[in-house]
Formats: C-alpha cells, sequence, structure tokens
C-alpha cells in the first residue's frame, strides 16, 4: 500500500530530540519550549509565539482571545476542516460560511463580502491545499470595517504572498504541527500575533491560569494546552529545513502536473500558480469533472495498493449542524469540491517512479469508470 502521506525524519531530527532528552528538557516549562516559540515566531515575522498542544486548540484559543458573544458572527470557508466550525461553536459565536473561488479553492474577499452582516465580528481566513487565500485584500478590507482576522496556515508553513508570510497578516495566526505539515512535531501547534495583550493572556489560557505570583490561586477555569520539549526539540530541528521541504514538494506537484497533463477531459488539476502565489502543494489534490464517481475510484485505487483522501466535507452540510443555522448563501463551488475532490499519495516516500505507477493507475481507473457508465448509459 502506498499511503496518501508517510512522515519522514532524520538524523537532524534524532539529535536534536535526544540532546533535549539528555539535558531532561521534556516537559512543557522546559527552555526548550520557548526556544522554539521565539524560533518559530522570528521565523513568521511575528513578535510573539505561544505553542500548544495541537491546531485544533490553537484555534480555540485564539477564538477565546477575541472574547466574542452569542450574537457574533465569525465568517468561515464551508470548504475546511471541522476544526474551524467547532472552534467557532464553542467560543458561543455564530459561524456564517462563504464559499471558495473555482480555481484555487481557497476564499477570496468577494466570498468575504457576499457573507458579512451587521453583526460580523471576525473573519476566519483559511489557506488550503498549498495555495493561499486573497489575505491581502480580506487584511485591508478587516481593517477598515474593523474586524478581527483570524488566519489559519496550517497548511501554509512557508507560503508567501507578496514576498510576505502566511501566517504573519492575521491579528492571531494559527498553525498545526500535525505529522503530514512541511514542519512537524508529530502533533502540536502554535499561535502567532504581535499583540502583547493576546500574547499574555493566550499564555494564560494554555497553561490553567497559572499565575506565579499567587501559584495555585486561579480567576479563570483555563486548560492545560501545552506543549513538550521533546516536540519543541524537534520543531528546531524542522524550522531549519523548511525551505528545502517546499523546494521538494513543488518539484513533486510539478511532476505530477506533467504526468496528468492529458486527463483534462476527466479532471481538474491544482493550479501551478494564482495571483503570483506559487502552489507549495501540501497536498496534490483533484477534482473530477464527472459527477458522483469519487467514491468508486477511491475505492478501485484502495485495491491497486494506492491510498488517497477525499477532499474536506463542506461545513455547512455536517451532520453535527441538525440544530444550527445552514447556509444562507449560494455555496456550490465548496459543495462540488466536497462531493468530487481527491488527493493522491505525495512525500519523501513517493518515489518518481511511484508517482508514475500512481498516474498510470489513475488514469486507467478513471478511463474504466467513464466507460462503463457511458455503457450503461448507452442501454438506458
Amino acid at each position: 500500500m502506498i499511503p496518501v502521506f508517510k512522515p519522514k525524519t532524520d538524523f537532524s531530527d534524532l539529535f536534536s530530540v535526544l540532546k533535549s532528552l539528555i539535558s531532561n528538557n521534556i516537559s512543557g516549562t522546559s527552555p526548550v519550549v520557548a526556544e522554539f516559540e521565539e524560533n518559530f515566531s522570528r521565523k513568521f515575522d511575528r513578535e510573539y509565539g505561544v505553542s500548544v498542544s495541537n491546531g485544533s486548540v490553537a484555534l480555540e484559543v485564539a477564538l477565546k482571545l477575541l472574547n466574542l458573544r452569542e450574537d457574533d458572527e465569525v465568517i468561515v470557508p464551508s470548504f475546511t476542516i471541522i476544526s474551524c466550525l467547532s472552534t467557532i461553536l464553542r467560543s458561543g459565536a455564530k459561524p456564517v460560511f462563504c464559499d471558495v473561488d473555482p480555481d484555487s479553492w481557497n476564499m477570496t474577499l468577494k466570498n468575504v463580502k457576499t457573507s458579512i452582516t451587521e453583526k460580523t465580528k471576525a473573519v476566519l481566513v483559511v489557506h488550503t491545499y498549498g495555495l493561499a487565500a486573497e489575505i491581502n485584500q480580506i487584511s485591508d478590507f478587516c481593517k477598515e470595517e474593523n474586524l478581527f482576522l483570524v488566519e489559519d496556515a496550517a497548511e501554509a508553513h512557508g507560503q508567501k504572498v507578496d514576498n510576505q508570510y502566511c501566517g504573519s497578516f492575521g491579528d492571531i495566526s494559527t498553525f498545526s504541527f500535525y505529522a503530514n505539515k512541511h514542519i512537524t512535531t508529530g502533533e502540536g501547534g502554535i499561535l502567532l500575533t504581535d499583540s502583547k495583550k493576546f500574547y499574555e493572556e493566550a499564555k494564560k489560557i494554555r497553561n490553567l491560569d497559572f499565575d506565579n505570583k499567587k501559584r495555585f490561586q486561579h480567576d479563570n477555569l483555563y486548560w492545560n494546552y501545552r506543549f513538550s520539549g521533546l516536540q519543541a526539540a524537534l520543531g528546531n530541528s524542522q524550522i531549519k529545513k523548511l525551505d528545502k521541504t517546499i523546494k521538494f514538494k513543488i518539484k513533486q506537484g510539478n511532476y505530477y502536473r506533467e504526468l496528468l497533463s492529458d486527463a483534462s477531459d476527466f479532471l481538474q488539476l491544482p493550479l501551478k500558480e494564482h495571483q503570483g502565489v506559487v502552489n507549495h502543494y501540501w497536498v496534490f489534490g483533484i477534482l473530477l469533472k464527472k459527477q458522483n464517481i469519487r467514491d468508486k475510484l477511491i475505492e478501485d485505487l484502495q485495491k491497486e495498493g494506492i491510498e488517497t483522501r477525499p477532499f474536506f466535507w463542506p461545513l455547512h452540510l455536517q451532520p453535527v449542524l441538525k440544530n444550527v443555522q445552514k447556509a444562507n448563501v449560494d455555496l456550490n463551488i465548496t459543495e462540488n469540491l466536497g462531493r468530487n475532490g481527491l488527493y493522491i499519495p505525495t512525500g519523501k516516500h513517493v518515489t518518481k517512479k511511484l508517482q508514475k505507477k500512481i498516474s498510470q493507475t489513475l488514469l486507467k481507473k478513471l478511463k474504466e469508470i467513464y466507460s462503463k457508465n457511458f455503457f450503461i448509459f448507452s442501454v438506458i
């Protein structure tokens, strides 16, 4: 089986973690954690960084910092991970869904404007699948409208828009360090900000509201969302390899584009670049042009030893929302992506030889499905 992704660490990662083990820097309060936060925030041109246990928690803390109320609305793309929805609902605010661009699969300023109301208090921007949202335009709009901007850069480590890093635009920006990210610590996350107020409060939220002046007296019922010293040690090593990792993923993604260049009748390939932003191919996603064959294709590829993943299922169609307000805007693009998109294996474990095998098998199975469907249609 060729997995859709397989993490790859090297000797420098091992050495960094071993060094932390030998020096007993393993807890969430170890000096190596503060070192990682400083290294990461400096890399992405931010003043402050607060590491946490995962990317979903980073979003949770970010929205907690905004002190949202029950009637407040947060605009969020419907085409994204469930964490973005759950964190809005747990903050007490109301999610308002917007669609995404049909070519980049990311949210645009136009999408945001279709969903804004007098109750909008924040916009949660998500950079998806290797390209970026229209973050410059959305950032300027949020400043004009006095809205908070939360930037989810979990899939955009090292991505740049107009020579500025994704993750450096939001009032608060968040990252994930899950195993399939360009910088990984296995699990883990971080939030970045230039606000000292947000920074100080976020540190309390992730550490049970401890105050060294009154150690076991607490004004708030906060959480233990700490990041371990061993994770930080691995992260310090991973930061140094980010540019190399991105270069590899771009090369791999462009080779897939070459191998699948004659398949335009069957599928839409990810863009090589969009509005000057080069695709980093966090995943290599494809969008099928024929409806309702995606699940069959996934099943057929699985039988051939190739693991794939479907695209995100639209947030506004999630079963958990049965008692929550549904979308009030046109979300056809998101629904099409959710029903007909999938991504194929990428990473260091996928050689050029395997890329050829995956591409050839994909096209073969697509043609089989198309011809079978055409035969049934003709008979009917």
